[in-house]
C-alpha cells in the first residue's frame, strides 16, 4: 500500500519544525496577511497601524512575479502616521540566517477556482517557497502541472502574496526537484539537488535535511536566485553551479591559490561564472574581478549574457585603452579578451597606468580556459601582476593526451590553474537531464544493408585531397542532406550546422546547395560565416581557433574575403539587410545577426569551418553535419552545439558524419568521462528503438485491444494506463523519426491504427482539459499529455486550405478519399481540433458552390469572419457580456498573449451574478473565452 499524500505532508511538516521552522496555522488570505503584519513588525522591530500596514500591502501588490522579486530584495520607505520615515526590510539578503522562518499547510485561496496549497514556507511572513506533494507512485510531473494550475487560477488573487514565491519544490516522496518561479516554465527547468560529488539527493526527507534547512534555503533565495534582466525571469542555480561558486569564494577568502572548474559544455558555465564574479567583486579585499575570454566574438557575447543577468553589470571593453581605463577607475567587474589584456601589460603606451595595478588583489576568471591560455600571454599575466588569483572554467580540460605543444612544452589545464575545484562531466549532465544524448550516424560505405546511410563516398582521412574535395562526393553529400534535413530537424522545428574542413570545401558546398536551390531541388535557407584572416583549415583537427578571429591589422586573404562578401550578398537578399565585411565592426554586426537568426530558426543550415563550434548556445539547434576531422576537446565542443535542452520534441542531438569519426568519438568520450560512458552518451542503434516501440505497442494492446475499446474503459484508472502507454509510443516514435532509416513498416502498429489511437488520446485530453468543474475530481487533471510531440507546425489552416483547393479540383472518385484525409488531419492535429466542426461545415456547405478554385481562400476568410462574429455575439448574449469590452479583451490577448483576469470578466458583465454564483460564472466565462481564442485566433 502506498503512503497517502496527507501522511507525507504531515511528516514533512514535522521534519521542518525539528529543523527550526515554527508551525503557524493559516487558513486563508486574511490569516496570511495578519501573520505577515506580525512578522514584518518582528523583523523590523516596529509596530504598524492598520493604515500603515495597508500601505505596505499596496506596495507589495505592485507588478508581476518579476517586479515582486525586486520589491522583496529592496527596502520600502514608509512615512508613519506620526510623520516619521522608516525603511522596511522584507528579507535580510546579507545575513540570510537572520530572518523569521515559518511553515504552514493547506492555505486556501479563492481565485478563478478555490485552491489549497500543500506546504508553504514563509520567510518574514511572505510565502517564498512552496512545496507540492503527490503520493508515492505518481510521477512528480503531476505536482509540477498542479503548480502551473495554481499560477493560472489563484496566485494572483487578492493581494497576490503568493506571487512572492521564489522557489518551488515538487515531490512524490521518492523523487524531489526544485525550480524558480516563472510564468512559462517547462518541466525541463526543474532540478534535483545533489551533494558536492554530484550524487543526487532525491528522497524528500534527505532533500529536506540539506536544501530546506532554514539558512540554506534563505541563502539560495537571497544569493543564488538570479534575476535575469533580458528575459525578466528568475533563475535558480543548479547544485553543481552552487558548489562551484561556493568553492571559488572559499578559495579567495581563505587562500591565495588558483584553481579550475570542469563543467561540461552546455551546463550553464556563463551563469556560474557570472554569479562567482558578482559575489567576488563585493568581497572585502578584492580590488577587481576580470573575466577573460579569448576572442572578440565571445567578448561581445559574454558582455551580452552578463548584462542579461544584471543590466549594466559589465561595461564592455571596446579597445585596449578602454580596458586600461577600467583597470584604473572604479569598475569592479571587467570583461575583456586575452589579446587586449596582453596589450595592456606589454605595450609601453599603457604601462605607466597599469604599473599601479600590479600589487592589487585582482581575481581573474578565464572562460573556456582550454583555448589560448597555454602560450606566452598566460605567463606574462602571472609575471606582471603580483597579487592575483586565477580561476579557469572549461567543459573540456587539457590533459596530457590532448595537449598541443607550445614552445616545445605540452601544458595541461592543471599546469596552469592548479587543482580542479569542482567537476561535473557530460555523464553527470545527461543523468540529470541538463543536456541531451547524441545520436551519431556515419554516412558512407559501411556495408549497412538496406540503409539510407550507405552512399558511395570517401570517408577516411586519406591524403588524396582530390577525392575528399571531388565534385561527385560533394554532390552526393549535398543530396543526402537535402533528402534527410526535414527528418533530422522535425520538419524544420529545429536548425542545423554543417562544419567542413576548409574555406575551399565550404565554398564548394555553399555553391552546390545554391545551384540545387536554383534548380528547384530544395527551399532550405542556407547561410555561412568564416574568418578571412585566420587559417581555418584542419591544422590540429580540433575544430577550434586559437586567435582573435578578426583584427583590422591582421593580413587579409582577399580571395576568402571576396567569397564571403558574395555569400553575405545572398544573405542580404534573403533577409533584406545590408551587411558586408568592410571592417571588423561590420563583420561582427553580421556575426551577431546571423547568430540571432539561427537561434530564431530563420536559418535552416549554417555552414562553418571553425566559427560557432565553441561558445555558441542555441537550444533550437539540433543537428550537426560533419565533413571534417575532429578529435578530443574539439570533437566534444562541436558535438555539444546540438545537445541543449529545449522541449519534449527535442529528444537528442543529431550528429551526421561524412568522415569516419567512430574511433575519434569513442576516444573523446573516454577522455572526458570514461570508456563505459559511451552507451550513456550515444543513443542506441535504430533497431533497438524499433524493438522498444513494438514491445510498448504489445503492452498497449493488453489495455485496449481495439480502437473502440478506448471508449469502453471502465474508469479513469484504466484510461490513465492507456494514456501512459500511448504517450510512451509517441515519445519513442519522436526519436525514431530522426533516423535516416526510419520506415513506418518497421513498426508493428498499422499506420491508420496509430492515427486512430492518437485521436482517442486527444479526445481524452480535450475531455480532461476542458472540464469546468469547480473542484478537482479527475485523477487525469495533472497528467502531462506532452502534446508538443504531436504538434506539427506545418499543419495549420493555410495547409488545410491548400488541401481544399485540391479537393475542389479532384475527380468525383478522388473527392471522398481527400475528404477522409482532411477529416483525419483535423482529428489528429492538436491545433486544429477546436476548428474541426467549422472547417467541416465550410467543406459541406460552401465548397460545392465555389466554381473558381482561386476563390477558395477568399470564400473561407469571409466564412470565417462571419462565424467569428456569430460566436462572439452568441457569447455576449448568452453570458450577458458587453460586446465592446469583450473585443478589448480579445485585442489584449492578441497584443500581450494575456487571458482575462477575474477582474476583467467582472468588468465585462452587464448583469452581475449573485455572490455564491460568482466563482462558477467567472470560471465558465473564462473557459468560453479561451475556447473562442483557440478556435478563431490561434493557428489561423
Amino acid at each position: 500500500m502506498t503512503q497517502p499524500e496527507g501522511e507525507l505532508e504531515n511528516k514533512l511538516i514535522e521534519a521542518l519544525v525539528k529543523m527550526g521552522y515554527k508551525y503557524v496555522p493559516i487558513k486563508d488570505d486574511t490569516a496570511l496577511e495578519a501573520n505577515l503584519k506580525k512578522q514584518i513588525e518582528k523583523h523590523n522591530n516596529i509596530l504598524l497601524s492598520d493604515k500603515e500596514f495597508t500601505q505596505v500591502l499596496n506596495h507589495l501588490n505592485k507588478g508581476n512575479v518579476w517586479d515582486k522579486a525586486k520589491i522583496l530584495r529592496d527596502k520600502m520607505q514608509l512615512t508613519k502616521e506620526d510623520g516619521k520615515s522608516v525603511y522596511i526590510e522584507f528579507i535580510n539578503t546579507e545575513g540570510w540566517c537572520q530572518n523569521e522562518f515559518q511553515v504552514s499547510n493547506q492555505i486556501t485561496v479563492e481565485g478563478s477556482y478555490q485552491n489549497r496549497y500543500d506546504v508553504t514556507i514563509l520567510i518574514n511572513g511572505l510565502p517564498l517557497a512552496q512545496i507540492e506533494l503527490k503520493r508515492r507512485g505518481l510521477h512528480i510531473k503531476e505536482a509540477f502541472n498542479q503548480v502551473n494550475r495554481y499560477q493560472r487560477h489563484s496566485y494572483n488573487a487578492n493581494n497576490a502574496l503568493f506571487q512572492y514565491i521564489q522557489i518551488f519544490v515538487i515531490s512524490n516522496g521518492v523523487n524531489t526537484k526544485y525550480y524558480s518561479n516563472n510564468a512559462k516554465q517547462h518541466f525541463n527547468q526543474t532540478f534535483f539537488w545533489s551533494d558536492q560529488q554530484n550524487k543526487l539527493i532525491t528522497d524528500l526527507f534527505a532533500f529536506t535535511d540539506v536544501f530546506l534547512e532554514p539558512c540554506h534555503l534563505s541563502k539560495m533565495i537571497t544569493r543564488y536566485v538570479v534575476l535575469a534582466e533580458a528575459k525578466k525571469i528568475l533563475m535558480v542555480l543548479r547544485p553543481y553551479q552552487y558548489f562551484a561558486v561556493e568553492t571559488i569564494i572559499d578559495r579567495v577568502k581563505n587562500t591565495n591559490k588558483n584553481g579550475y572548474i570542469w563543467h561540461t559544455t552546455g551546463s550553464g558555465k556563463t551563469l556560474t561564472s557570472f554569479k562567482a564574479s558578482q559575489i567576488l567583486m563585493n568581497q572585502p579585499g578584492v580590488h577587481k574581478v576580470v573575466f577573460v575570454v579569448d576572442r572578440k566574438d565571445l567578448d561581445y557575447q559574454t558582455n551580452i549574457e552578463f548584462n542579461s543577468f544584471s543590466d549594466g553589470s559589465v561595461d564592455g571593453t571596446e579597445n585596449t585603452n578602454k580596458l586600461v581605463q577600467q583597470f584604473t577607475d572604479d569598475t569592479k567587474l571587467i570583461v575583456t579578451t586575452i589579446q587586449k589584456l596582453h596589450n595592456a601589460i606589454s605595450k609601453k603606451i599603457y604601462l605607466a597606468r597599469m604599473e599601479k595595478q600590479k600589487d592589487k588583489h585582482i581575481v581573474f576568471i578565464f572562460d573556456e580556459c582550454h583555448r589560448t591560455q597555454f602560450g606566452k600571454t598566460h605567463k606574462a599575466i602571472k609575471s606582471f601582476f603580483t597579487n592575483i588569483q586565477m580561476f579557469g572554467f572549461t567543459g573540456t580540460p587539457i590533459f596530457k593526451d590532448n595537449a598541443a605543444s607550445y614552445d616545445g612544452l605540452k601544458r595541461t589545464t592543471k599546469d596552469l590553474f592548479e587543482e580542479c575545484l569542482h567537476k561535473y562531466v557530460i555523464t553527470d549532465a545527461i543523468k540529470d537531464n541538463n543536456v541531451l544524448k547524441f545520436s551519431v550516424e556515419y554516412v558512407g560505405k559501411y556495408k549497412q544493408k538496406d540503409s539510407k546511410n550507405e552512399i558511395d563516398i570517401n570517408v577516411e582521412a586519406i591524403d588524396t585531397k582530390e577525392l575528399l574535395e571531388s565534385d561527385i562526393r560533394i554532390d552526393k553529400i549535398s543530396d543526402y542532406i537535402i533528402e534527410n534535413h526535414d527528418r533530422k530537424t522535425h520538419s524544420k522545428a529545429f536548425t542545423a550546422m554543417f562544419c567542413v574542413s576548409s574555406i575551399d570545401m565550404l565554398t564548394k558546398y555553399y555553391e552546390a546547395f545554391a545551384k540545387k536551390k536554383a534548380n528547384g531541388k530544395h527551399t532550405l535557407k542556407i547561410a555561412t560565416i568564416f574568418s578571412f584572416t585566420a587559417n581555418e583549415d584542419d591544422k590540429d583537427a580540433n575544430g577550434l581557433l586559437d586567435a582573435d578571429i578578426l583584427d583590422d591589422a591582421a593580413p587579409v586573404n582577399l580571395h576568402s574575403r571576396d567569397k564571403l562578401d558574395n555569400y553575405i550578398a545572398d544573405y542580404n537578399k534573403m533577409f533584406g539587410t545590408k551587411h558586408s565585411t568592410k571592417d571588423s565592426q561590420a563583420f561582427y554586426t553580421y556575426y551577431n545577426e546571423i547568430s540571432m537568426r539561427v537561434r530564431k530558426r530563420e536559418v535552416d543550415i549554417l555552414i562553418v569551418v571553425n566559427m560557432f563550434l565553441t561558445g555558441f548556445d542555441s537550444p533550437t539547434l539540433s543537428t550537426l553535419y560533419v565533413d571534417k576531422n575532429l578529435k578530443h576537446h574539439g570533437l566534444i565542443q562541436a558535438f555539444s552545439r546540438t545537445n541543449r535542452i529545449l522541449d519534449e520534441k527535442k529528444s537528442h542531438g543529431n550528429i551526421v558524419c561524412f568522415r569516419n569519426l567512430k574511433a575519434a568519438t569513442d576516444d573523446a568520450i573516454t577522455l572526458f568521462s570514461n570508456k563505459d560512458a559511451i552507451e550513456e552518451i550515444i543513443l542506441k542503434p535504430y533497431k533497438d528503438y524499433v524493438a522498444r516501440f513494438n514491445q510498448v505497442y504489445k503492452d498497449l494492446l493488453a489495455v485496449v485491444p481495439t480502437i473502440g475499446s478506448v471508449d469502453d474503459l471502465p474508469s479513469e484508472v484504466e484510461q490513465l494506463e492507456f494514456i501512459k502507454h500511448f504517450r510512451e509510443l509517441i515519445k519513442i516514435k519522436n526519436v525514431l523519426g530522426t533516423f535516416a532509416d526510419f520506415k513506418e513498416e518497421d513498426l508493428q502498429i498499422p499506420e491508420q491504427d496509430y492515427e486512430d489511437y492518437k485521436s482517442k488520446y486527444l479526445d481524452l485530453h480535450d475531455k480532461v482539459k476542458t472540464s469546468t468543474q469547480k473542484e478537482k475530481v479527475s485523477i487525469l487533471e495533472d497528467v502531462d499529455f506532452e502534446l508538443e510531440l504531436i504538434h506539427r507546425d506545418e499543419i495549420n489552416v493555410a495547409y488545410i486550405l491548400a488541401l481544399l483547393v485540391k479537393l475542389k479540383t479532384a475527380t468525383q472518385a478522388e473527392q471522398d478519399k481527400k475528404r477522409r484525409e482532411i477529416t483525419e488531419l483535423l482529428e489528429g492535429q492538436v491545433q486544429l481540433r477546436s476548428k474541426r466542426k467549422l472547417i467541416e461545415k465550410f467543406i459541406n456547405e460552401n465548397i460545392p458552390n465555389i466554381t473558381d478554385t482561386n476563390q477558395v481562400e477568399n470564400e473561407f476568410e469571409e466564412f470565417w469572419n462571419i462565424e467569428r462574429e456569430k460566436a462572439l455575439s452568441e457569447l455576449c448574449e448568452t453570458e450577458k457580456i458587453d460586446n465592446e469590452k469583450l473585443r478589448n479583451v480579445v485585442s489584449e490577448y492578441l497584443f500581450a498573449q494575456r487571458l482575462p483576469l477575474t477582474a476583467d470578466i467582472d468588468n465585462m458583465l452587464e448583469v452581475k451574478p449573485k455572490l455564491l454564483e460568482r466563482k462558477a460564472v467567472f470560471a465558465r466565462i473564462k473557459d468560453k473565452i479561451n475556447e473562442f481564442i483557440n478556435t478563431f485566433i490561434e493557428g489561423v
